[in-house]
């Protein structure tokens, strides 16, 4: 009830102050710490009376309606639901001892032997109380992918951060390698999309020489080429026409973005929770250290390096869109280095500009562009 301490007509009794200012606070937002000025400024107390407010917030406290805290060497009070003070009225000492710690632990849980220490219970006493708790369904027991081995306790209603549980890779503790393997493939052919392009020639003649192109052209030809190789694929076509890929022209901007791939994959559907920056970026660490993408430190954007680039474009794939296992081409021992005809060139000792070889006259990078 509203009371109107202004008002010489009522004289509201300690009792009715009480439950008056528990229901204002409860219509706040259920996590509002209040403290000594914040409860006066209600304008429940009439005429701020301190002493008034001490009893109403002791009273409150002994009924389990009112939580205790210490907030800059100062009391403070946060409510509790009139729900979970039932639960806690219902508790022996011990018991809300062991219950007060866990709540205080929120989404990241507490270790049993954690816990142990700060109640000063025995073991055999914070056992008995953890059992009760959990048979009552008040608490649960979660494993944490840190410390798999350790008991770990949370509220029952609460569910566990991102930094116990793993994130979106792990599924109860343990990581989900099937997931990861998926969601790694599907990345990097996203990324092989936006960074190398099939010419397409449907005579099988050899491709015109590379030019110069603006980015709305690069663009242009590298979706024309997608989707002629697409067509190839599932309409039967030459599987013996060239699979040349070459890069965009310098000055091209269409490089993936963490943003930009987190959002694609997210409107795939192909994973069942919603990823973020931080979580793909996790990914595509380990696609960098496996050497089947490249980091652009520039602007922060990530390119397929040729070798991943080709085995996801050409590479042959089951009616459910997944690569047959044995076509699986190796990438161990490749790099971006390793593919430029210099990281392997047998005279690279001899290569200068205006000696008998040099990058002008290299016939290996003729071969291995293919122009």
């Amino acid at each position: 009830m509203d009371l109107d301490p202004s008002d010489p007509s009522s004289s509201p009794s300690a009792l009715e102050i009480k439950n008056a200012l528990y229901t204002r606070c409860a219509a706040l937002p259920a996590d509002t710490i209040f403290d000594q000025k914040a409860l006066l400024d209600l304008k429940v107390i009439p005429d701020d009376d301190l002493k008034l407010l001490l009893d109403c917030t002791q009273k409150l406290a002994q009924e389990s309606l009112f939580k205790i805290l210490r907030r800059e060497n100062r009391i403070c009070w946060r409510v509790i639901k009139r729900e979970d003070a039932e639960k806690l009225k219902a508790l022996s000492a011990d018991e809300a001892l062991v219950y007060s710690y866990i709540e205080t632990a929120g989404r990241q849980g507490i270790w049993s032997r954690i816990l142990r220490s700060r109640s000063n219970l025995h073991m055999t006493v914070m056992t008995r109380c953890l059992k009760t708790l959990e048979g009552k369904n008040y608490i649960k027991q979660i494993k944490t992918v840190k410390f798999p081995n350790r008991k770990t306790y949370m509220l029952a209603g609460l569910q566990p951060s991102e930094d116990v549980t793993g994130g979106p890779f792990y599924t109860d503790g343990v990581l989900d390698d099937e997931f990861v393997h998926q969601m790694a493939k599907w990345t990097e052919r996203y990324i092989v999309g936006r960074s190398w392009y099939r010419p397409h020639d449907s005579h099988g003649k050899k491709p015109l020489k590379q030019q110069h192109l603006s980015q709305q052209q690069a663009e242009k030809r590298r979706s024309t080429a997608l989707e002629a190789s697409s067509g190839n694929r599932s309409g039967g076509g030459d599987s013996s026409s060239s699979q040349l890929l070459l890069p965009f022209p310098p000055g091209y901007t269409g490089y993936p973005t963490v943003g930009e791939i987190t959002r694609a994959i997210n409107e795939s559907n192909i994973s069942p929770v919603t990823m973020k920056e931080m979580e793909m970026k996790q990914l595509l660490d380990i696609l960098v250290w496996d050497g089947r993408i490249e980091r652009n430190q520039f602007i922060e954007s990530y390119k397929a390096v040729k070798k991943a680039a080709v085995a996801a474009m050409f590479q042959p794939r089951t009616a459910e869109g997944e690569n047959e296992e044995n076509e699986e081409v190796s990438m161990e021992g490749e790099s971006a280095l390793t593919e430029a005809p210099c990281g392997k060139c047998p005279v690279l000792g001899f290569c200068e500009e205006g000696g008998l070889v040099s990058a002008r006259t290299c016939e290996y990078f003729a071969e291995w562009l293919e122009v």
